[in-house]
């Protein structure tokens, strides 16, 4: 029997049809969600991801304002222009589109961005909450892939998962994510590739994550009867977007299999949402508190 899709699109929908209430809500007491956006240079993709960003934003009632840098742009210049976003009091989230000129050190610029205003949710500080299980602006494809879990209604206690793939922002979050809700995790990389035992990990996942960027690597055939398959990898082949599990053949193995564009993708974007709404709401808490205490930070 084939495996039942996972509606990437749907899930998204939902996720944004909540946001839009709560939105109005916080307008209603002053709080209005922005989300700030620097892109350095002309790269198509990145065009592309900016104004469905943008579309999805507007959507939702989150003001979207895209900051525009040429790719000749100074790591000082980038710098100054964050620590002014971060004391902007107007701006509730940021994001720094990638990739970015091979000039300037992204990391470097990823972590100065406020923890408070982190809308991408990776800032060392963010980042620890994940590992103290206590996320609130948390890493968004990491947080997709949970919610895409969830939706299957499969009881987690004690499922074994392979999460193909260790990246900062999805591999390794995600695995952290898994092990909460008490699941067996096996991590597999590069190292366990070249070994030749990616396929039998693969074949003993309950649950099979896959954030590599190969198209195909993970062969349909290795899937586990009755798996949990989502796919994260987004690649352009002979003019097609695929993943990176063999999809027609997973399908028929698999017991849900998220398809590739319309799986991970949308609800990536809807917790970036999520996360400039509860960006606002904190910096308002934080505000908040600050007034009460005389304006002492």
């Amino acid at each position: 029997m084939a495996a039942t899709l996972i509606d990437g699109n749907k899930i998204a929908g939902e996720i944004k049809e909540k946001l839009a209430e709560e939105i109005k809500r916080l307008k209603e007491k002053g709080v209005s969600p922005s989300l700030s956006s620097i892109q350095v240079g002309e790269d198509p993709g990145t065009k592309v991801y900016v104004r469905s960003q943008e579309k999805s934003c507007e959507k939702i009632g989150i003001e979207y304002n895209l900051h525009q840098f040429k790719e000749d742009v100074s790591q000082k210049e980038l710098e100054d222009f964050i620590n002014h976003l971060n004391e902007d009091k107007k701006v509730s989230g940021i994001i720094l589109q990638m990739p970015l000129p091979s000039h300037i050190d992204g990391r470097g610029l990823q972590r100065m961005i406020s923890s408070q205003k982190d809308a991408e949710g990776i800032s060392p500080a963010n980042m620890g909450m994940v590992v103290y299980a206590r996320p609130i602006l948390g890493p968004c494809t990491a947080m997709a892939v949970m919610e895409l879990i969830k939706s299957t209604g499969v009881k987690l206690y004690g499922k074994e998962a392979v999460m193909v793939g260790h990246s900062d922002i999805v591999g390794k979050p995600t695995t952290l994510l898994l092990l909460d809700k008490f699941v067996t995790t096996s991590v597999c990389h590069i190292a366990t590739g070249e070994r030749g035992t990616l396929p039998e990990y693969v074949r003993k996942a309950e649950i099979l994550i896959v954030a590599v960027g190969k198209a195909n690597l993970v062969k349909g055939e290795w899937v586990k009867e009755g798996a949990i398959v989502i796919d994260v990898g987004i690649n352009r082949v002979e003019g097609k977007i695929v993943g990176d599990v063999e999809f027609e053949v997973a399908k028929e193995r698999a017991s849900f299999i998220t398809p590739v564009p319309g799986g991970v993708g949308p609800v990536t974007t809807a917790m970036l949402l999520k996360n400039t709404v509860e960006a606002a709401k904190l910096q308002a808490t934080t505000e908040m508190a600050s007034l009460r205490n005389g304006g002492v930070h």
